[in-house]
């Protein structure tokens, strides 16, 4: 191939992919438990979202007796309005804002345990950690920058649990992961208006494995502390780029890229203050700085083609919450949470304009029957409003185009699920010191 062909294809990748096509700000998804959700996450780790904890401390799985499944469907409503502000690139700025970016998804998680002795469980969680689903208006101020952007997960988590003794149980599993995403941005092309630039895209998948590992420690009755650790998974990322026009055809490819999702660390409390009454804490560390910048290469060339600066911060989530025994049948919770997000001015782009927020939740279960429990959740998510800027001088930068955006985000999450008891314990084994369900 000819320098100046090679050179020619080099620029064309690198003007397809832009610094900002694999953006998806911070991905990460919590919400893997209806219980939990109405707690705001509090006390995950130490068992308060049921068997679906398992997903943050695999050891929570000695807390449920016999033969147990969990089934959780969440409904994550973002709204997301990005506003050009003065910077932005005059030929650009007069298309507008992205209207409405948000777009509803529904979330599900699963969870089942068995008891195969008085010591001995074994359990499977199954859920989306990652995902993002965005789309701002097809024309607009920042379309070099973001198009639309889909990011989908699936995690399978078998575990095993091992009871040590009555205050002490431990716990680990395999966490076997899918990826894949889809990117799409305007592609600037000389002698083209913005308002009919074509649309890029960037496709990739990848199969990966990490573990989880778990202990719950309940010193006295009423009280369980518990902490669980997910891996980082790494992905081997393959991918491709295309270009909407034939003369460009050619130029699209197939392209690779290394992916180290973050590990996480979940702490939990538990303390019953009354035979009805329960308060639940919650701290969860998530190592989104493992990301730092991400290499996208050229299969076709073997030569790197660009490179992704996500250069996240590493995030962290507090969180405090309450429950309360209504009746023997009927129990209700509230919980409040802080999130430190990794994505600030330093880092942000258009794909997912992310920032700290706040959590408010409410949620509720009912005793149906012996075997059937119904649980539901609401929060609202209230985010900082937040600022944009890309163009020269930025991580972020597309043929010299500056954006600058102002942001105004929320979100609405409503979360339904039960849980099944198919059958008691094949051994006599002591009831649950705080969860009755």
């Amino acid at each position: 191939m000819g320098g100046a062909v090679r050179a020619a294809m080099l620029a064309a990748t690198a003007m397809v992919l832009g610094a900002s096509a694999a953006q998806a700000g911070a991905f990460g998804i919590r919400e893997q438990s209806t219980q939990a959700q109405g707690l705001a996450f509090a006390g995950a780790a130490a068992g308060s979202g049921g068997v679906s904890s398992i997903f943050w401390n695999p050891a929570t799985i000695t807390m449920n007796p016999g033969f147990v499944a969990e089934q959780n469907f969440t409904f994550v409503g973002l709204s997301s309005e990005i506003r050009p502000d003065l910077g932005t690139n005059p030929g650009f700025a007069r298309l507008g804002g992205s209207g409405d970016i948000g777009q509803g998804a529904v979330v599900p998680a699963g969870a089942t345990s068995y008891q195969l002795n008085d010591r001995l469980w074994l359990g499977l969680s199954t859920g989306a950690p990652f995902g993002l689903v965005t789309k701002p208006r097809q024309v607009w101020s920042g379309e070099v920058y973001a198009r639309s952007s889909r990011i989908f997960s699936l995690a399978i988590n078998p575990v095993i649990g091992f009871k040590v003794n009555e205050w002490l149980s431990v716990a680990a599993g395999p966490n076997i992961e899918y990826f894949r995403l889809t990117l799409r941005q305007a592609l600037p092309l000389p002698g083209i208006q913005p308002t009919v630039y074509p649309s890029s895209f960037l496709k990739g998948e990848s199969w990966g494995a990490g573990f989880t590992a778990g202990a719950t420690l309940t010193p006295r009755d009423g009280t369980v502390l518990g902490i669980g650790y997910r891996s980082s998974v790494h992905h081997d990322i393959d991918g491709s780029i295309g270009v909407p026009l034939v003369a460009l055809a050619p130029l699209a490819g197939q392209v690779r890229s290394k992916l180290n999702t973050p590990d996480k660390l979940s702490v939990g409390l538990t303390q019953a203050i009354s035979p009805v009454a329960r308060v639940d804490l919650g701290f969860e560390w998530d190592n989104w700085s493992r990301l730092g910048n991400i290499g996208i290469v050229s299969k076709t060339l073997g030569l790197p083609v660009n490179s992704l600066p996500l250069n996240y911060k590493d995030g962290y989530t507090y969180s405090i919450g309450a429950e309360y025994d209504a009746s023997p049948n009927l129990t209700l919770r509230t919980g409040f949470a802080y999130e430190t997000s990794p994505i600030d001015f330093s880092n942000r782009s258009a794909r997912l304009p992310d920032g700290n927020r706040y959590d408010v939740s409410v949620g509720a279960s009912y005793r149906w029957s012996q075997q059937l429990t119904l649980n539901a959740a609401y929060s609202h998510f209230f985010l900082n409003r937040s600022r944009i800027l890309s163009g020269i001088g930025r991580d972020y930068n597309v043929s010299n185009i500056a954006f600058a955006g102002v942001v105004d985000s929320s979100a609405d999450i409503v979360s339904v699920g039960f849980r099944y008891v198919f059958g008691a314990p094949p051994v006599a084994a002591p009831a649950p010191l705080v969860r009755k369900y």
